[in-house]
């Protein structure tokens, strides 16, 4: 349950730290425009004016993420476009575009460095709330925690209320990453209550509650209650802007699949990626298309499952997304296991374990050596699946992972039992469900 959360906009009065930085991106919007032969009208055209587009380029205004996501689009680009890696220091600006961005890592560095020098308490809370956000679509739930926590306490303690309900957003997530299902649900569900008893915050606020509370629901084998939510949700969503239905029905596919209807996630996930496509969101669409394979294996058919998941990787290497790139290859690895291909299987999860690696994507890792061990275990190589068993066991326990630890431990049992080690099948199984009781 990783669901978006629209961002404030950045139009604040223009910062001495942050002058530098809006001078540069000035320069840049001025340069990609006349690369793109447009006038300062054309650019404008229909949102904003020539003078908006003229005080950009001079750096005299500091653009909010709509403007830049705007002009971006306009020229073909994203936002991150219009900053360049290895400037001396990071500012407020640019982790914000980071985040907005989806670059989720280079958004963490900012973030920690800008807490680094921050010294009051409510800039400390609003850089924590960032960097909440950035490390939760990292799947580093337990880092979540340490930053969302003072955050939503300062926030409270100053009276900024949608702040501090933003800060628990992220603290509820982290806590369903972490596998903290009951904590997970008392959180959302109380704010789900403030919501309906006034709090306003943003449109779609209520929506990603609903939602997020079918997600916990799903996973928790309450299918009727979670459906029950995703229904309340839909009947929210109308009125919302393209992309917010978009997501809303991103959300919504991986609510049905969590529910066990992977009918109606098969549905709803294909019409999210029409719509995603027509506004050009190509990562959204690996996510999804990603998502769909998954359903359609547990659906057990393969063929679609495979196109699927070569559509999510054709995207991701377009993008160069390597992130979300060991996500996909650990998918295609399951499919090729699933199609009684062991050999294929480990081929790509040894790379999806690679790229997992590289960019610090600790839920690929785990999940890509357990796939590993599985295709060893099917080629006969029992030796080499320990090895990834011990490594994906050793992940988990030092990133605080339970749910994956508890599927790495009972694989590992299964296969001390196939070794003829009774007791250490037996040592290995009482740790799992420890962990599950707990």
């Amino acid at each position: 349950m990783v669901l978006s959360m629209p961002h404030k906009s950045l139009g604040r009065t223009l910062a001495r730290e942050d002058a530098p930085i809006a001078r540069a991106v000035g320069e840049r919007i001025r340069a990609e425009r006349l690369r793109a032969r447009l006038t300062q009208q054309q650019l404008a055209d229909p949102r904003y004016t020539k003078a908006y587009i003229s005080a950009l380029e001079n750096g005299l205004a500091k653009p909010s993420l709509a403007a830049l996501t705007f002009i971006a689009g306009k020229l073909g680009l994203t936002p991150a476009s219009f900053l360049t890696a290895g400037e001396p220091a990071w500012s407020r600006l640019e982790a914000d575009l980071a985040l907005a961005s989806g670059e989720w890592t280079r958004a963490v560095d900012a973030y920690t460095s800008l807490l680094e020098a921050a010294r009051l308490p409510v800039e400390r809370a609003e850089l924590g709330l960032g960097l909440a956000e950035a490390l939760i679509r990292l799947e580093r739930g337990s880092d979540v925690l340490a930053a969302a926590g003072p955050a939503a306490a300062t926030f409270q303690a100053t009276g900024r209320r949608a702040d501090a309900a933003r800060a628990r957003y992220w603290i509820a997530a982290a806590e369903y990453q972490l596998d903290n299902e009951t904590e997970a649900r008392s959180i959302m569900r109380a704010l789900l209550d403030e919501v309906r008893a006034g709090l306003r915050i943003e449109p779609d606020f209520e929506v990603r509650l609903l939602i997020a509370l079918a997600a916990i629901d799903g996973r928790a084998m309450q299918p009727k209650r979670a459906l029950a939510y995703l229904d309340e949700a839909r009947g929210v969503v109308e009125g919302m802007d393209d992309r917010r239905r978009a997501t809303f029905l991103s959300s919504l596919a991986v609510g049905y699949r969590e529910s066990g209807d992977a009918e109606a996630a098969i549905r709803v996930g294909n019409q999210a990626i029409a719509r995603f496509r027509e506004l050009e969101a190509d990562r959204e669409v690996a996510g999804l298309e990603n998502e769909l394979a998954l359903t359609h294996l547990a659906l057990g058919s393969a063929r679609r499952a495979r196109q699927h998941a070569a559509a999510a990787a054709e995207i991701c290497q377009r993008l160069g997304d390597r992130h979300w790139l060991a996500h996909v290859r650990e998918t295609q690895a399951q499919i090729e296991l699933a199609a009684g291909d062991p050999g294929e299987a480990a081929t790509a999860a040894t790379e999806a374990a690679a790229l997992a690696d590289a960019t610090g994507n600790r839920k690929a890792a785990i999940s890509a050596r357990l796939t590993l061990a599985r295709a060893h275990r099917a080629l006969g190589r029992r030796d080499d699946a320990v090895a990834a068993l011990e490594l994906a066991a050793d992940q988990a326990r030092a990133h605080g992972r339970v749910p994956q630890l508890r599927d790495v431990l009972t694989e590992w049992a299964d296969l001390r039992a196939e070794l003829g080690d009774p007791q250490g099948a037996y040592a290995l199984s009482r740790e799992a469900l420890a962990l599950a009781r707990g």
